[in-house]
């Protein structure tokens, strides 16, 4: 009994590819939750500052998880490594590439070497997507397309959409708290997934579909994708206003953490989406 309800809800799921159930999405938010405290833990026992420097120099590695999560769809690797490419198992092999880098630049800062551990720990993030990158443009300049009018449409969107919400919360509600960078990164994080899934699945030639289970009955009740620009208001600002609450009035290491974390879940799968819809696959 225990066995089948593993393997239908959570090795099922990443081995078919699947669409994700209520049960596995509480399950990965409980354990995303966890992995935040405890991430934040050991690098309070490590010493390593929780600061803009730290969430900035990771961001090239959470482009580079929507990159490997498209290289993964192409099926450039087939062997069983390709799950580990696939949500869940893909932050745990991110966490484990990017914490040995990011000791090695704390390592190279402190001897001297070089002047901030963050040049060298977001360089090598930068790099890596390069590669990734690399290979998937040879993968679409030989197996299938690159549509650059769907990156240009796709970040168009989520450009416009950003902008007009940021001007909305700075300016007409007068929160000026959301000209930090880390707020306008998440912002444009969550409406890039949003611009990228709404384009997918109602303008794409090749229709997608939404895995997530409540965009996907978000989109069933509305009949448009389009609704994820409204699930995303109905997140992105209550989530604001109650992050800075706790930044005022809590841990402003745990809150940087907090809000890399929600940077993840929005950047990443709008990156994924948008390179498989100018790949076409």
């Amino acid at each position: 009994m225990i066995s089948e309800f593993i393997y239908k809800y959570y090795i099922d799921p990443i081995r078919y590819g699947g669409a994700y159930t209520i049960v596995d999405t509480l399950t990965y938010a409980f354990i995303l939750v966890v992995s935040v405290y405890l991430v934040y833990r050991w690098l309070k026992r490590s010493g390593i500052a929780i600061d803009t420097e730290l969430v900035l120099a990771t961001l090239p590695f959470v482009v580079l998880g929507g990159l490997l999560r498209v290289v993964q769809d192409t099926g450039m690797i087939t062997s069983d490594l390709q799950y580990l490419l696939i949500t869940p198992l893909i932050f745990f092999t991110l966490f484990f590439y990017a914490i040995p880098l990011l000791y090695a630049g704390k390592a190279l800062e402190k001897r001297g070497m070089i002047s901030r551990y963050s040049r060298f720990y977001g360089g090598a993030g930068i790099v890596s997507c390069i590669v990734a990158a690399a290979a998937l443009t040879v993968f679409g300049l030989t197996e299938t397309r690159i549509a650059l009018d769907v990156l240009v449409i796709i970040l168009t969107m989520a450009s416009i959409t950003s902008l007009a919400l940021w001007a909305l919360l700075r300016y007409a509600f007068g929160w000026t708290y959301v000209s930090d960078i880390l707020y306008k990164l998440l912002i444009f994080g969550h409406l890039l997934d949003a611009s990228a899934t709404s384009y997918g699945i109602d303008l794409h030639p090749v229709r997608y579909v939404e895995q997530h289970v409540v965009g996907s009955t978000l989109i069933e009740l509305t009949g448009t994708a389009f609704s994820m620009f409204l699930l995303k208001l109905v997140v992105i600002v209550p989530a604001i206003y109650i992050l800075e609450l706790y930044r005022k009035e809590g841990n402003p290491d745990l809150w940087h953490l907090i809000v890399l974390a929600m940077i993840v879940v929005g950047m990443a799968p709008g990156i994924r989406d948008m390179v498989r819809m100018i790949l076409y696959v």
